[in-house]
Protein backbone atom coordinates (compact mmCIF):
# COMPACT_ATOMS: atom_id res chain seq x y z
CA UNK A 1 0.00 0.00 0.00
CA UNK A 2 1.35 3.41 -0.94
CA UNK A 3 1.95 5.53 2.08
CA UNK A 4 0.74 9.41 2.18
CA UNK A 5 4.01 11.84 1.89
CA UNK A 6 3.75 13.52 5.19
CA UNK A 7 3.07 17.71 4.99
CA UNK A 8 6.28 19.45 5.61
CA UNK A 9 6.24 21.12 8.60
CA UNK A 10 6.31 24.77 8.14
CA UNK A 11 3.91 24.72 4.60
CA UNK A 12 4.81 28.10 4.04
CA UNK A 13 8.38 27.78 4.72
CA UNK A 14 10.88 27.41 1.80
CA UNK A 15 12.33 24.64 3.89
CA UNK A 16 10.51 21.57 3.00
CA UNK A 17 11.83 19.46 5.48
CA UNK A 18 9.40 16.20 6.00
CA UNK A 19 9.39 13.83 8.91
CA UNK A 20 8.97 9.92 7.28
CA UNK A 21 9.41 8.59 10.56
CA UNK A 22 6.05 7.55 10.72
CA UNK A 23 4.56 4.41 12.66
CA UNK A 24 3.49 2.21 9.79
CA UNK A 25 6.30 3.01 8.18
CA UNK A 26 9.18 2.17 10.57
CA UNK A 27 8.13 -1.00 10.88
CA UNK A 28 8.36 -1.85 7.67
CA UNK A 29 11.82 -0.09 7.13
CA UNK A 30 13.23 -2.24 10.59
CA UNK A 31 12.29 -4.89 9.37
CA UNK A 32 14.15 -4.44 5.81
CA UNK A 33 17.39 -2.87 7.54
CA UNK A 34 17.25 -6.15 10.19
CA UNK A 35 16.60 -8.43 6.74
CA UNK A 36 19.46 -6.85 4.92
CA UNK A 37 22.30 -6.54 7.99
CA UNK A 38 21.03 -7.99 11.31
CA UNK A 39 23.36 -10.95 11.98
CA UNK A 40 22.67 -14.08 14.41
CA UNK A 41 26.24 -15.63 14.96
CA UNK A 42 27.43 -12.27 15.81
CA UNK A 43 24.37 -11.72 18.58
CA UNK A 44 25.29 -15.27 19.51
CA UNK A 45 29.00 -14.64 20.07
CA UNK A 46 28.10 -11.70 22.07
CA UNK A 47 25.86 -13.34 24.08
CA UNK A 48 28.71 -15.78 25.20
CA UNK A 49 30.92 -12.70 26.08
CA UNK A 50 32.40 -11.80 22.73
CA UNK A 51 34.03 -15.25 22.00
CA UNK A 52 33.65 -17.80 20.21
CA UNK A 53 36.21 -21.21 19.52
CA UNK A 54 35.76 -24.15 17.55
CA UNK A 55 39.05 -26.51 17.65
CA UNK A 56 42.04 -24.71 17.91
CA UNK A 57 40.41 -21.80 16.19
CA UNK A 58 39.38 -18.46 18.41
CA UNK A 59 37.39 -15.93 17.56
CA UNK A 60 37.37 -12.62 19.92
CA UNK A 61 35.08 -9.00 19.00
CA UNK A 62 35.24 -5.82 20.52
CA UNK A 63 32.45 -5.56 23.10
CA UNK A 64 31.19 -2.32 21.14
CA UNK A 65 31.76 -2.52 16.92
CA UNK A 66 29.48 -1.74 14.00
CA UNK A 67 26.59 0.19 13.87
CA UNK A 68 26.11 3.33 16.01
CA UNK A 69 22.86 4.89 16.43
CA UNK A 70 23.46 7.53 14.17
CA UNK A 71 24.10 5.36 11.62
CA UNK A 72 20.91 3.38 12.36
CA UNK A 73 19.05 6.03 12.39
CA UNK A 74 20.51 7.63 8.85
CA UNK A 75 20.31 4.21 7.28
CA UNK A 76 16.61 3.87 8.10
CA UNK A 77 15.21 7.39 6.83
CA UNK A 78 17.21 6.90 3.90
CA UNK A 79 15.00 3.45 3.64
CA UNK A 80 12.08 5.10 4.59
CA UNK A 81 12.20 7.55 2.51
CA UNK A 82 11.72 5.28 -0.69
CA UNK A 83 9.24 3.83 1.11
CA UNK A 84 7.28 6.80 1.56
CA UNK A 85 7.75 8.44 -1.60
CA UNK A 86 8.02 5.14 -3.64
CA UNK A 87 7.71 6.91 -7.50
CA UNK A 88 9.83 10.07 -6.37
CA UNK A 89 13.45 10.98 -7.49
CA UNK A 90 15.51 10.75 -4.59
CA UNK A 91 19.07 11.97 -4.04
CA UNK A 92 21.16 11.98 -1.57
CA UNK A 93 24.26 14.56 -1.10
CA UNK A 94 27.71 12.39 -1.48
CA UNK A 95 27.36 8.49 0.64
CA UNK A 96 24.76 8.06 3.99
CA UNK A 97 27.98 6.31 5.06
CA UNK A 98 31.11 5.52 4.68
CA UNK A 99 30.27 1.85 3.77
CA UNK A 100 30.01 0.28 0.79
CA UNK A 101 27.92 -2.21 1.37
CA UNK A 102 25.53 0.29 2.45
CA UNK A 103 25.40 2.60 -0.22
CA UNK A 104 25.09 -0.65 -2.68
CA UNK A 105 22.24 -1.34 -1.19
CA UNK A 106 20.56 2.50 -1.62
CA UNK A 107 21.58 2.55 -5.54
CA UNK A 108 19.22 -0.80 -5.65
CA UNK A 109 16.66 1.64 -4.52
CA UNK A 110 17.15 3.78 -6.59
CA UNK A 111 18.51 6.68 -4.60
CA UNK A 112 21.06 8.84 -6.66
CA UNK A 113 24.50 10.08 -5.21
CA UNK A 114 25.19 14.30 -5.80
CA UNK A 115 28.96 15.34 -5.81
CA UNK A 116 29.39 16.65 -2.16
CA UNK A 117 32.89 18.25 -2.96
CA UNK A 118 31.23 21.03 -5.00
CA UNK A 119 28.12 21.25 -6.71
CA UNK A 120 27.42 20.89 -10.15
CA UNK A 121 24.99 20.87 -12.66
CA UNK A 122 22.92 18.25 -11.17
CA UNK A 123 21.83 21.03 -8.43
CA UNK A 124 20.31 22.79 -10.22
CA UNK A 125 18.53 20.11 -11.77
CA UNK A 126 16.27 19.42 -8.67
CA UNK A 127 12.56 20.37 -8.49
CA UNK A 128 10.17 20.55 -5.70
CA UNK A 129 9.05 17.16 -6.37
CA UNK A 130 12.16 15.47 -5.45
CA UNK A 131 13.47 14.49 -2.40
CA UNK A 132 17.33 15.17 -1.17
CA UNK A 133 18.41 13.53 1.82
CA UNK A 134 21.29 14.98 4.00
CA UNK A 135 23.65 12.28 5.19
CA UNK A 136 24.79 11.62 8.86
CA UNK A 137 27.78 13.74 8.23
CA UNK A 138 25.34 17.08 7.52
CA UNK A 139 26.47 19.50 4.88
CA UNK A 140 28.10 22.36 3.89
CA UNK A 141 25.19 25.68 4.24
CA UNK A 142 26.23 26.06 0.71
CA UNK A 143 24.67 22.57 0.28
CA UNK A 144 21.77 23.05 2.70
CA UNK A 145 20.75 26.85 1.00
CA UNK A 146 21.05 24.87 -2.71
CA UNK A 147 18.67 22.38 -2.08
CA UNK A 148 15.98 24.44 0.31
CA UNK A 149 16.34 27.35 -2.87
CA UNK A 150 15.35 24.53 -5.17
CA UNK A 151 12.28 23.96 -2.99
CA UNK A 152 13.16 20.36 -2.60
CA UNK A 153 11.64 17.88 -0.26
CA UNK A 154 14.61 17.26 2.67
CA UNK A 155 15.23 14.23 4.92
CA UNK A 156 17.73 15.17 7.39
CA UNK A 157 20.05 12.65 8.86
CA UNK A 158 22.60 14.51 10.17
CA UNK A 159 23.85 12.72 13.56
CA UNK A 160 23.10 14.57 16.92
CA UNK A 161 26.90 14.48 17.88
CA UNK A 162 27.65 16.56 14.63
CA UNK A 163 25.14 19.04 15.70
CA UNK A 164 26.50 19.47 18.97
CA UNK A 165 29.89 20.89 17.45
CA UNK A 166 28.28 22.91 15.05
CA UNK A 167 26.30 24.69 18.06
CA UNK A 168 29.85 24.83 19.70
CA UNK A 169 31.48 26.66 16.50
CA UNK A 170 28.77 28.72 16.37
CA UNK A 171 29.48 30.35 19.62
CA UNK A 172 33.30 30.80 18.90
CA UNK A 173 31.87 32.72 15.80
CA UNK A 174 29.68 34.99 17.93
CA UNK A 175 32.83 35.35 20.61
CA UNK A 176 34.87 36.30 18.19
CA UNK A 177 36.93 32.91 19.08
CA UNK A 178 38.24 31.40 15.98
CA UNK A 179 37.55 27.69 15.50
CA UNK A 180 40.75 25.45 15.64
CA UNK A 181 38.80 22.33 14.23
CA UNK A 182 40.90 18.83 14.15
CA UNK A 183 39.47 16.56 11.60
CA UNK A 184 40.34 15.70 7.60
CA UNK A 185 40.29 19.04 5.37
CA UNK A 186 38.37 16.40 2.51
CA UNK A 187 36.17 14.92 5.15
CA UNK A 188 32.66 15.72 4.80
CA UNK A 189 31.95 16.76 7.93
CA UNK A 190 34.75 18.87 8.73
CA UNK A 191 33.59 20.85 5.57
CA UNK A 192 30.24 20.81 6.94
CA UNK A 193 31.69 21.57 10.30
CA UNK A 194 33.68 24.47 8.99
CA UNK A 195 30.58 26.45 7.50
CA UNK A 196 28.88 26.60 10.44
CA UNK A 197 32.26 28.04 11.97
CA UNK A 198 31.76 31.10 10.27
CA UNK A 199 28.94 32.00 12.14
CA UNK A 200 25.23 33.42 11.13
CA UNK A 201 26.66 36.35 9.54
CA UNK A 202 29.96 35.07 8.21
CA UNK A 203 32.00 36.91 9.89
CA UNK A 204 33.95 34.26 11.83
CA UNK A 205 36.99 32.17 11.23
CA UNK A 206 38.40 28.39 11.53
CA UNK A 207 41.23 26.47 10.91
CA UNK A 208 41.91 22.68 10.46
CA UNK A 209 44.69 21.02 11.60
CA UNK A 210 45.15 17.13 10.94
CA UNK A 211 48.31 16.09 12.80
CA UNK A 212 50.39 16.36 15.84
CA UNK A 213 52.64 18.26 13.49
CA UNK A 214 50.15 20.90 11.96
CA UNK A 215 49.68 21.88 15.95
CA UNK A 216 52.85 22.48 16.35
CA UNK A 217 53.39 24.51 13.66
CA UNK A 218 50.72 27.02 14.68
CA UNK A 219 51.94 26.75 18.35
CA UNK A 220 54.93 27.53 17.38
CA UNK A 221 52.97 30.66 15.38
CA UNK A 222 51.11 31.26 18.65
CA UNK A 223 53.97 31.86 20.42
CA UNK A 224 57.10 33.72 17.88
CA UNK A 225 54.74 34.39 15.15
CA UNK A 226 55.97 34.08 11.55
CA UNK A 227 56.30 34.54 8.12
CA UNK A 228 51.94 34.69 7.43
CA UNK A 229 52.50 33.85 3.93
CA UNK A 230 54.27 30.36 5.00
CA UNK A 231 51.69 29.73 7.44
CA UNK A 232 48.88 30.16 4.68
CA UNK A 233 50.45 27.86 2.13
CA UNK A 234 51.08 25.19 4.70
CA UNK A 235 47.28 25.17 5.84
CA UNK A 236 45.89 25.99 1.98
CA UNK A 237 42.59 24.70 1.71
CA UNK A 238 42.37 24.16 5.80
CA UNK A 239 41.36 27.53 6.88
CA UNK A 240 38.70 30.00 6.50
CA UNK A 241 38.71 32.88 3.74
CA UNK A 242 40.71 36.15 4.93
CA UNK A 243 42.40 34.33 7.79
CA UNK A 244 45.25 35.84 8.84
CA UNK A 245 47.18 33.78 11.53
CA UNK A 246 48.38 37.56 12.98
CA UNK A 247 44.06 38.16 14.50
CA UNK A 248 42.54 34.71 14.44
CA UNK A 249 45.26 32.84 16.55
CA UNK A 250 44.56 35.56 19.81
CA UNK A 251 41.71 33.75 20.75
CA UNK A 252 40.81 29.79 20.10
CA UNK A 253 38.24 27.32 20.56
CA UNK A 254 39.10 23.71 19.41
CA UNK A 255 36.23 21.64 18.16
CA UNK A 256 36.79 18.79 16.08
CA UNK A 257 35.50 15.89 13.47
CA UNK A 258 33.78 13.75 15.86
CA UNK A 259 35.70 10.50 14.53
CA UNK A 260 38.53 11.76 15.59
CA UNK A 261 41.41 9.62 17.78
CA UNK A 262 40.49 10.74 21.30
CA UNK A 263 43.85 10.66 22.74
CA UNK A 264 45.30 13.00 19.41
CA UNK A 265 42.13 15.66 20.35
CA UNK A 266 43.07 15.80 23.52
CA UNK A 267 46.97 15.94 22.60
CA UNK A 268 46.19 18.97 20.60
CA UNK A 269 44.02 20.42 22.94
CA UNK A 270 46.75 20.33 25.76
CA UNK A 271 49.20 21.83 23.44
CA UNK A 272 47.22 24.58 21.70
CA UNK A 273 46.07 25.42 25.81
CA UNK A 274 49.84 25.71 26.50
CA UNK A 275 51.47 27.85 23.60
CA UNK A 276 48.40 30.64 24.53
CA UNK A 277 49.83 30.15 28.29
CA UNK A 278 52.76 30.74 27.23
CA UNK A 279 52.16 33.70 25.13
CA UNK A 280 49.50 35.41 27.72
CA UNK A 281 50.70 34.00 30.74
CA UNK A 282 46.88 32.84 30.86
CA UNK A 283 44.49 30.49 29.19
CA UNK A 284 41.97 32.59 29.15
CA UNK A 285 41.80 33.08 25.36
CA UNK A 286 41.34 29.53 25.29
CA UNK A 287 38.26 27.48 24.76
CA UNK A 288 37.70 23.44 24.25
CA UNK A 289 34.65 21.35 24.74
CA UNK A 290 34.57 17.81 23.97
CA UNK A 291 33.10 17.06 20.84
CA UNK A 292 34.44 13.34 20.08
CA UNK A 293 31.53 11.54 19.35
CA UNK A 294 30.26 9.05 22.42
CA UNK A 295 30.24 5.93 19.91
CA UNK A 296 33.47 6.89 18.28
CA UNK A 297 34.91 6.71 22.00
CA UNK A 298 33.02 3.50 23.31
CA UNK A 299 34.70 1.42 19.87
CA UNK A 300 38.14 3.32 20.79
CA UNK A 301 37.90 1.85 24.71
CA UNK A 302 36.75 -1.38 23.22
CA UNK A 303 39.41 -1.83 21.23
CA UNK A 304 42.04 -0.87 24.15
CA UNK A 305 40.46 -3.85 26.06
CA UNK A 306 40.25 -6.47 23.47
CA UNK A 307 44.16 -5.85 23.40
CA UNK A 308 44.93 -6.90 26.88
CA UNK A 309 43.74 -10.37 25.67
CA UNK A 310 46.62 -12.87 23.51
CA UNK A 311 45.39 -12.70 19.72
CA UNK A 312 47.62 -13.38 16.65
CA UNK A 313 46.13 -11.12 14.58
CA UNK A 314 43.64 -8.02 14.12
CA UNK A 315 40.80 -7.56 11.72
CA UNK A 316 39.33 -4.37 11.52
CA UNK A 317 36.55 -4.26 8.85
CA UNK A 318 34.72 -1.14 6.98
CA UNK A 319 34.84 0.98 4.56
CA UNK A 320 38.42 2.18 3.29
CA UNK A 321 37.35 5.93 4.22
CA UNK A 322 35.58 5.84 7.20
CA UNK A 323 37.38 8.10 9.92
CA UNK A 324 36.57 6.08 12.57
CA UNK A 325 37.15 2.62 11.33
CA UNK A 326 40.88 4.01 10.29
CA UNK A 327 41.28 4.96 13.67
CA UNK A 328 40.76 1.94 15.22
CA UNK A 329 43.33 0.30 12.68
CA UNK A 330 46.16 2.92 14.25
CA UNK A 331 45.46 1.64 17.79
CA UNK A 332 45.74 -1.68 16.77
CA UNK A 333 48.65 -2.10 14.41
CA UNK A 334 50.63 -0.66 17.53
CA UNK A 335 50.07 -4.10 19.13
CA UNK A 336 49.85 -6.58 16.72
CA UNK A 337 49.44 -7.66 13.20
CA UNK A 338 46.95 -5.12 12.22
CA UNK A 339 44.36 -5.73 8.72
CA UNK A 340 41.98 -3.12 7.36
CA UNK A 341 40.06 -4.79 5.53
CA UNK A 342 36.79 -4.03 3.18
CA UNK A 343 35.23 -7.23 3.56
CA UNK A 344 35.58 -11.22 3.81
CA UNK A 345 36.86 -11.25 0.16
CA UNK A 346 39.90 -9.55 1.16
CA UNK A 347 40.78 -12.90 3.13
CA UNK A 348 42.02 -14.41 -0.11
CA UNK A 349 43.72 -17.97 1.54
CA UNK A 350 45.25 -18.76 4.84
CA UNK A 351 48.45 -16.72 4.36
CA UNK A 352 47.26 -13.48 1.73
CA UNK A 353 44.95 -10.88 3.18
CA UNK A 354 44.08 -7.81 1.05
CA UNK A 355 44.23 -4.86 3.22
CA UNK A 356 44.19 -0.86 2.55
CA UNK A 357 47.53 0.43 4.09
CA UNK A 358 47.04 3.36 6.12
CA UNK A 359 50.63 4.77 5.49
CA UNK A 360 50.72 4.35 1.33
CA UNK A 361 46.98 5.04 1.30
CA UNK A 362 47.03 1.74 -0.95
CA UNK A 363 44.90 -1.83 -1.08
CA UNK A 364 47.80 -4.02 -1.01
CA UNK A 365 47.92 -7.79 -0.38
CA UNK A 366 50.39 -8.96 2.66
CA UNK A 367 51.08 -12.37 3.73
CA UNK A 368 50.03 -13.50 7.37
CA UNK A 369 51.29 -16.89 8.30
CA UNK A 370 49.07 -16.45 11.34
CA UNK A 371 46.62 -18.50 10.47
CA UNK A 372 48.62 -21.60 8.42
CA UNK A 373 48.98 -24.76 10.00
CA UNK A 374 46.74 -26.70 12.31
CA UNK A 375 48.13 -25.16 15.74
CA UNK A 376 45.88 -22.82 18.11
CA UNK A 377 44.71 -19.22 16.29
CA UNK A 378 43.01 -16.10 17.96
CA UNK A 379 42.03 -13.71 15.89
CA UNK A 380 40.49 -10.17 17.14
CA UNK A 381 37.59 -8.44 15.27
CA UNK A 382 35.93 -5.02 15.35
CA UNK A 383 34.85 -2.60 12.92
CA UNK A 384 33.87 0.90 12.94
CA UNK A 385 30.21 2.32 13.29
CA UNK A 386 29.52 2.50 9.86
CA UNK A 387 30.18 -1.21 9.33
CA UNK A 388 26.68 -3.49 9.30
CA UNK A 389 27.06 -6.81 11.62
CA UNK A 390 26.34 -9.02 8.21
CA UNK A 391 29.65 -7.91 7.33
CA UNK A 392 31.10 -8.69 10.21
CA UNK A 393 29.55 -11.99 10.30
CA UNK A 394 30.81 -12.85 6.98
CA UNK A 395 34.32 -12.06 7.86
CA UNK A 396 33.54 -14.56 10.94
CA UNK A 397 32.61 -17.21 8.93
CA UNK A 398 35.72 -16.77 6.58
CA UNK A 399 38.39 -17.45 9.70
CA UNK A 400 36.76 -20.51 10.36
CA UNK A 401 36.66 -21.70 6.71
CA UNK A 402 40.17 -21.02 5.96
CA UNK A 403 40.92 -23.33 9.21
CA UNK A 404 38.36 -25.79 7.82
CA UNK A 405 35.50 -24.93 10.21
CA UNK A 406 31.87 -24.76 8.38
CA UNK A 407 29.13 -23.06 9.30
CA UNK A 408 27.40 -25.91 10.77
CA UNK A 409 29.86 -26.36 12.96
CA UNK A 410 30.05 -22.75 14.86
CA UNK A 411 26.39 -22.76 15.22
CA UNK A 412 26.49 -25.70 16.54
CA UNK A 413 29.45 -24.68 18.79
Amino acid sequence: MQTTPPSPTSPAAPPRRVNVRTPEVMERVQAEVEEHYRSHIVEKIRARGGAIRVGHTTVRLAKQFGFCYGVERAIDLAYASRRVFPESRIFLIGEIIHNPEVNRQLIEMRIVSLPWRQMNDEYDALTPDDVVIVPAFGAPLTFMDKIESQGCRIVDTTCGDVMKVWRRVRTYAKSGVTSLIHGKADHEETRATASRALGDDGSGHYLIVLTLADTDFVCDYIRHGGDRQTFLQRFAGAHSDGFDPDHHLVKIGVANQTTMLKSETEEIQRRIRQAILDRDGSDSHFQVFDTICGATQERQDALFDLLREKMDLLLVVGGYNSSNTSHLVEIGEKELPTFFIRDASCLQSLEQIVHFDLHSRTERASYSPALLGDGPVTVGITAGASCPANLIEDTILKVFALRGISRADIEAA
